[in-house]
């Protein structure tokens, strides 16, 4: 059987036969880009086959140059015999997520804010000095405890499984009948999940999960103070099977969900243990996870068959699912730890809304808000404490960086911000400072509003070669240059492409007209608005001018739009510290109606239009000064 040794990071994995170099890669613990999810019509997936033979069928995506010199598409690649790949990305990768971790890092204390509700962890610690039984009050072990628990939490259906029952009685009398008791909540019923002699409640561990579909988030949380002590990102590892969650669907119907659910249990683990180890702390003392993420996401973190959200009448397996041993599904935590996720609000409408409407507190106010969480998929949802509507589109991956020329991560090396002087002088920033290595999805935004404004792309966004000489290429081929290769830290031209255009005005259109159909089935316009959430890692860093210059946000007063983060780990921490705000989330969801895009007449229409820089009607955008 042949061999693959993979650089720079020297892993070797064995080959057998079918294996595609994307799939030896993931085995490896490599993660590749990949968003057409090995289908080999992406080109993201590039690597350099420097000694060995391999099979692969020709394709268009690689140049003359490239396959010359030993470039491969990894999806299209199998090995003929022993193998030494260079992987370009694999070191930018890894110097990628500790910054990334840094980043979401400084938001950790944004999750602070969840006291508007009381501080009733859904999993707790109790201490208990239990009376010894005698004559008189001969009640069985198991009835003592539910006796003197109901004392201390008020509560009333207790249960306990056969394995705390087992070891109760001598842990009892070993430890003088001083005990902690570990209780969770499991919807109408509270658990003894595990007994501990003495006086434990100090160490108690939560963990809030993201599960975004580019980037996982976990946040380690004291369930005693409630305080967020620390937190770590990583890139999904689902990206090896697609960039969007609907490729995700495609592989999990053809290979089944399991290699999809070992790839996030793989990135919650691995990020668990580090913000455990480097506190100091103990997996045994994390007794509870809350999960939250868009339905398919947490179907792929629970092993649930996705394949009918994608069909008509897009059905889930579940929107509440119970809570279930966290071992179940292999985080390695507490062996008797519970994992909860965020209810979602229907197939295409997930936990992750769910927790953003608890977090901002769209569902108690007043005043008429429109929360927006704008990702590879952007989901909306319109109301107040009286009714909230929700809707769902599909903007892909430009936003995260991904179906780019040169698009990446926003991590160390990305452009995010771009100002081209009267001049035409262009002035970048980039992420952690030096020499850039592409574009990140705030840059790209800045990229083209800034295009727009001076000039060098028209109202349909198509690239004028006569403005600029950094206009490069002909017949739809043009392309805006950047960075020059001497100045880029790859030695290659950082460029945006008419596609790349393209693709973002198609990305901000079907949020643009999501919203505006959302707000015109209810005979109201942006002017109606009280409140505009954006949410979002992508939104934290989006400048809000230039995202009304494109035509993403809509041009309505400044101090009615406010950036509120990741909500979705906000929301998920607050039902994790709060039993009561773990309720009002499954209140939420039961209360918010799903509007469907996909049977609205109209929804063509609005993209349509939308698809325009900022809009075919600049009428809506005349306080912005936009171009005629």
């Amino acid at each position: 059987m042949p061999r693959v040794r993979f650089y720079p990071t020297g892993e070797e994995v064995e080959a057998p036969l079918g294996r595609t170099l994307l799939q030896l890669a993931k085995e490896a613990g490599l993660v590749l880009p990949s968003t057409c999810g090995g289908d080999g019509i992406c080109g993201r997936c590039r690597v350099v086959v420097r000694k060995g033979r391999v099979s692969a069928p020709p394709t268009t995506l690689l140049s003359r140059d490239e396959v010359q010199a030993g470039y491969v598409l990894a999806c299209q690649t199998h090995p003929v015999e022993d193998l030494e790949v260079w992987v370009p990305e694999a070191q930018e990768a890894l110097a990628q997520l500790d910054l990334d971790a840094q980043r979401f890092r400084a938001l950790a204390q944004a999750g602070d804010t969840w006291a508007r509700f009381p501080l009733q962890p859904l999993v707790t610690k109790v201490f208990l000095e239990i009376p010894p039984p005698t004559l008189g009050d001969n009640l069985a072990d198991q009835e003592r405890v539910y006796r003197e628990l109901g004392k201390a939490l008020a509560a009333v259906d207790l249960q306990m499984g056969l394995k705390v029952l087992t070891g109760l009685p001598q842990l009892l009398r070993e430890s003088g009948w001083k005990a902690t008791f570990t209780v969770g909540h499991r919807a109408a019923t509270t658990e003894v999940i595990q007994v501990e002699p003495g006086d434990c409640t100090r160490h108690n561990l939560g963990v809030a999960v993201d599960v975004g579909t580019s980037t996982v988030v976990v946040h380690l949380v004291d369930l005693v103070s409630g305080r967020t002590l620390d937190a770590e990102a990583c890139y999904n590892a689902q990206a090896t099977y697609g960039a969007e969650v609907t490729r995700r669907m495609i592989y999990a119907q053809k290979e089944g969900v399991r290699p999809l659910q070992e790839a996030v249990v793989g990135d919650i683990n691995r990020m668990i243990e580090n913000v455990v180890a480097r506190n100091g702390l103990h997996l045994r003392d994390v007794t509870a996870v809350m999960a939250a993420g868009n339905t398919a996401m947490l179907h792929f973190l629970l092993g649930l068959d996705p394949a009918s959200i994608r069909k008509t009448p897009y059905v889930p397996v579940a929107t509440q699912p119970p809570a279930v041993r966290a071992v179940e599904v292999g985080i390695h935590v507490n062996p008797r730890a519970l994992l909860y996720c965020m209810p979602a609000i229907g197939g295409w409408v997930g936990g992750d809304i769910t927790a953003g409407i608890l977090a901002t507190g769209l569902h108690r106010s007043r005043e008429l808000s429109l929360l927006m969480d704008i990702g590879t998929n952007g989901e909306i949802v319109l109301g107040n404490k009286d009714w909230m509507v929700t809707c769902s589109t599909s903007a892909g991956p430009a936003f995260e960086g991904s179906g780019v020329r040169c698009g990446m991560r926003a991590a160390q090396g990305a452009v995010e911000r771009v100002h081209i002087t009267p001049s035409g002088h262009l002035l970048l920033e980039v992420i952690g400072g030096g020499l850039p290595r592409g574009l990140c999805g705030s840059g790209l935004v800045d990229a083209v509003a800034e295009l727009y404004r001076m000039g060098y792309v028209d109202r349909t966004g198509r690239l004028r070669p006569e403005a600029s000489p950094r206009i490069r290429g002909t017949h739809g081929l043009e392309e805006f240059l950047l960075v020059p290769k001497d100045r880029a830290a790859h030695g290659q031209d950082i460029v945006v492409t008419q596609a790349d255009i393209e693709n973002l005005l198609r990305a901000k259109a079907a949020i643009y007209a999501g919203a505006k159909i959302l707000l015109g089935s209810f005979a109201l316009r942006w002017e109606d608005l009280d409140r505009v959430w954006i949410a979002g890692g992508f939104g934290n860093y989006l400048d809000p001018d230039k995202a009304v210059t494109l035509g993403l946000l809509p041009d309505i007063p400044r101090e009615k739009v406010q950036f509120v983060g990741n909500t979705a780990i906000l929301g998920a921490k607050m039902g994790l510290l709060s039993k009561p705000a773990f309720e009002e989330a499954s209140a939420i969801a039961r209360k918010a109606t799903y509007f469907d895009l996909i049977t609205e007449s109209r929804y063509y229409e609005e993209f349509m239009a939308a698809k325009f820089i900022p809009h075919t009607d600049v009428r809506a955008f005349s306080q912005q000064g936009a171009r005629k």
